[in-house]
C-alpha cells in the first residue's frame, strides 16, 4: 500500500497543480478583440457606365477582419482573421480569400522580450524599415519570423528581428520573396545620465541595419549595335544581400526640437528604378517649435533611388521593406485630397513648413473664445539627374543610371500645396471653420502617365459651420469648391450632417462636377448615410455614388473605381 502510495502520490500532486495552473491561465487572463465587416453591393448606373459586365458579375464584395489578443502575466498571444470575398472595387484581386492572416506569441521578462510569428515594427521614421498595417487601402507588410527586444541598461534600447513579409495569401518559398534581417540600436542620454533625467536638454541617438537576401533569377539584357544590326547580350550581375544602414539624432531644447536622418542603401537593382546599379540615400530633417497657442514645423527631405522591396521584380504596392514618410500635410475635407500626392520613390525634394497659432481670447481678433490660424505650404520637386557620360542616357537599364548634387532640386514640380485654415468659436454653440487650399498636381508623375495630362492646378475653399442645439442635438453644414481648368473642371459639394449624441448620426452629401467639358459626366455623387452606436458596437448604412480617384494614406495609394451601390459597415471592440 505505501509503495502504491509512493507511486501514485507524485502523479496526483502533478495533475492538481497542473488543473490549478491551467484554471489560473484561463481565469486570471485578459482576452479583448476587434471586428470589423464592411460590405458595399453594388448597382447599375448608365451615367457611370456601371453594369453587370464591368463589375465581372460580383454584385457584392466584402472586407472583414477579426482580431483576438491573450494576456496573462508576461506572455500574450494574438490572431487575426480576415476574409475578402471577394474584395470591395479598388482592393487588390489577390486579396480575395479568407483565413488566419498573422499570429503571434510574446514573452516578455524584466528587460528582455521575444516574439514569434507575425509581428509589426518600425525602426526610424521608417526610411530604412516599416512593417504596418493600413486596413483602408488594403496594406499589410507584416513580418513573419522572430524579435527580440532588450534593455541592458537605462536609455539603451536593443532590437533584433528576422522573417519575411506577408503577400496576400501567397505562401513563402524560395525565390518569390527575400528573407528580411535587421539590428536596431537607440540611446536614449537622458535615461542614461541621472542628472539629465529633469533638463530641458534632450539628447538620443540611433543606428540601424537592415538587410535583403533574395535568391536571384538569372536575369539577361540584349542591346543592339548601329549601325551594323548585331546585337550584344549582357547577364545582370544581381546582388542576392541588399543593405541599408541608418544613423538618426534627436536633439532637443525647452521648447525646440530637431531631428536629423540619415540613410544609405547598397546597390539594388529592381523593377523599381529599372535595373540601374546607383546606391540609394535618403536625409529627413525636422525642426519643430511649441509653447501654449503657437507651434511651427520647418522639413526637408531628399529621397536618391530608395524604393527597397523585398522582391527584386515587384512595382506594386506591395513587399515594401521601408516606408518614405511624406512631408506634404494630411487633408480631411474631399475636395482637397482629391488631388494626393504619392511618395516617388526614386528621386524626390522635398519641403515644409507650417504654423500654427491661436489668438488669446478676449483680444481684438481672439475674440470671447480665441481664434486658431493654420498655414502649411509644401513643395516636392524632382531631384537633379545628369547622365553618367555622354553617351548614357539617364536611367539606363543596367548602369549607374545617373549623378545628383546631393542638395540640388531638379526643374520638375511634382506637387505644391499650400493651406490656410482659420478655426473661430462665435458661441457655445456656433464654431466655424474656413479653408483655402491652392494645388499643383503633376498628373502624369504621381499616377504613373507618360506625358498624357500635364499638371492640375487647382483652388479650393471649404466652410465648415457646426451648431450645437443642445448637449445631444447638432447639426454640421459643409460648402466645398474646386476650381480647376485641368483635369474634370470645376466641382462643388454641400454636406448637410446631424447628430443625435452619442448613438445617431445622420448625413445627406452631394458633389457635383458641373464644370466637366463632355456635358454627360457633369454627374452628382450623391450619399445618404446614418449610422447608430451602442457602447462598443457601431454600424453605419449608406447609399449612394462614389466618384474614381486616388486614396492615399502616408504617401502610399490605391485606386477608388467609381460605383453606385449600398454600403454597411459593422465594428465592435471587446
Amino acid at each position: 500500500m505505501k509503495k502504491l502510495l509512493r507511486i501514485t502520490l507524485p502523479f496526483v500532486l502533478l495533475s492538481c497543480s497542473l488543473y490549478v495552473k491551467s484554471q489560473d491561465f484561463i481565469h486570471n487572463a485578459q482576452v479583448s478583440g476587434t471586428f470589423q465587416a464592411d460590405a458595399n453591393a453594388y448597382v447599375n448606373d448608365k451615367l457611370l457606365h456601371i453594369n453587370d459586365s464591368t463589375l465581372n458579375g460580383k454584385r457584392l464584395g466584402i472586407n472583414g477582419f477579426a482580431l483576438i489578443h491573450y494576456d496573462y502575466k508576461n506572455f500574450s498571444a494574438g490572431l487575426r482573421y480576415e476574409a475578402f470575398l471577394p474584395p470591395l472595387l479598388g482592393f487588390s484581386p489577390d486579396a480575395e480569400g479568407s483565413g488566419i492572416a498573422n499570429w503571434f506569441v510574446n514573452y516578455k521578462v524584466d528587460n528582455f522580450e521575444v516574439t514569434a510569428g507575425n509581428f509589426y515594427e518600425q525602426f526610424g521614421s521608417g526610411m530604412i524599415l516599416r512593417s504596418y498595417e493600413e486596413w483602408t487601402l488594403g496594406y499589410d507588410n507584416a513580418l513573419d519570423g522572430f524579435r527580440v527586444k532588450f534593455k541592458p541598461y537605462h536609455g539603451i534600447y536593443l532590437k533584433g528581428l528576422m522573417g519575411y513579409q506577408r503577400n496576400y495569401w501567397v505562401k513563402y518559398s524560395e525565390g518569390n520573396r527575400g528573407l528580411v534581417r535587421g539590428i536596431d540600436g537607440e540611446l536614449n542620454f537622458n535615461e542614461l545620465i541621472e542628472k539629465l533625467g529633469n533638463s530641458p536638454f534632450r539628447l538620443s541617438l540611433e543606428a540601424s541595419f537592415v538587410s535583403k537576401y533574395e535568391k536571384m533569377p538569372l536575369k539577361t539584357i540584349i542591346r543592339s549595335i548601329l549601325p551594323e544590326g548585331s546585337y550584344e547580350v549582357y547577364q545582370y550581375k544581381l546582388p542576392e544581400n541588399v543593405g541599408v544602414w541608418l544613423a538618426a539624432i534627436n536633439l532637443g531644447y525647452s521648447n525646440w526640437n530637431l531631428m536629423t536622418e540619415y540613410v544609405r542603401k547598397s546597390e539594388n537593382p529592381s523593377a523599381l528604378n529599372n535595373y540601374i546599379y546607383r546606391e540609394g540615400q535618403a536625409l529627413l530633417s525636422v525642426l519643430t517649435y511649441s509653447k501654449k497657442g503657437l507651434g511651427i514645423e520647418l522639413s526637408a527631405k531628399r529621397i536618391d533611388n530608395m524604393g527597397f522591396k523585398s522582391r527584386m521584380e515587384e512595382k506594386e504596392n506591395v513587399l515594401d521593406i521601408n516606408f518614405l514618410p511624406p512631408l506634404n500635410p494630411l487633408h480631411l475635407y474631399s475636395f482637397a485630397t482629391m488631388y494626393p500626392y504619392a511618395t516617388q520613390p526614386n528621386g524626390e525634394m522635398a519641403v515644409h513648413t507650417g504654423i500654427e497659432y491661436t489668438f488669446p481670447k478676449n483680444t481684438l481678433l481672439g475674440g470671447k473664445y480665441g481664434t486658431n490660424l493654420s498655414l502649411s505650404y509644401s513643395l516636392i520637386k524632382d531631384i537633379e539627374k545628369q547622365p553618367v557620360s555622354a553617351d548614357i542616357p539617364i536611367d539606363s537599364t543596367g548602369t549607374l543610371g545617373y549623378t545628383s548634387d546631393f542638395f540640388a532640386f531638379g526643374d520638375r514640380k511634382f506637387y505644391e500645396d499650400l493651406k490656410i485654415q482659420l478655426t473661430k468659436k462665435f458661441s457655445q454653440r456656433l464654431k466655424m471653420i474656413a479653408a483655402y487650399f491652392n494645388q499643383v498636381y503633376d498628373k502624369d508623375v504621381i499616377e504613373g502617365h507618360t506625358n498624357e495630362y500635364g499638371k492640375v492646378y487647382a483652388n479650393i475653399g471649404v466652410v465648415d459651420m457646426t451648431y450645437r442645439i443642445n448637449n445631444q442635438h447638432s447639426i454640421r453644414l459643409e460648402l466645398q469648391t474646386l476650381f480647376t481648368e485641368q483635369d474634370k473642371g470645376n466641382w462643388m459639394g454641400t454636406t448637410i450632417e446631424y447628430t443625435l449624441a452619442p448613438k445617431w448620426f445622420f448625413s445627406l452629401m452631394d458633389e457635383y462636377n458641373y464644370g466637366n467639358d463632355n456635358p454627360d459626366d457633369r454627374i452628382h455623387y450623391y450619399n445618404i448615410s446614418f449610422g447608430y452606436t451602442h457602447q462598443s458596437t457601431r454600424i453605419s448604412l449608406s447609399y449612394g455614388r462614389q466618384r474614381e480617384g486616388l486614396l492615399c494614406v502616408g504617401g502610399i495609394c490605391r485606386y477608388v473605381p467609381a460605383y453606385t451601390g449600398f454600403g454597411l459597415t459593422l465594428s465592435s471592440n471587446f
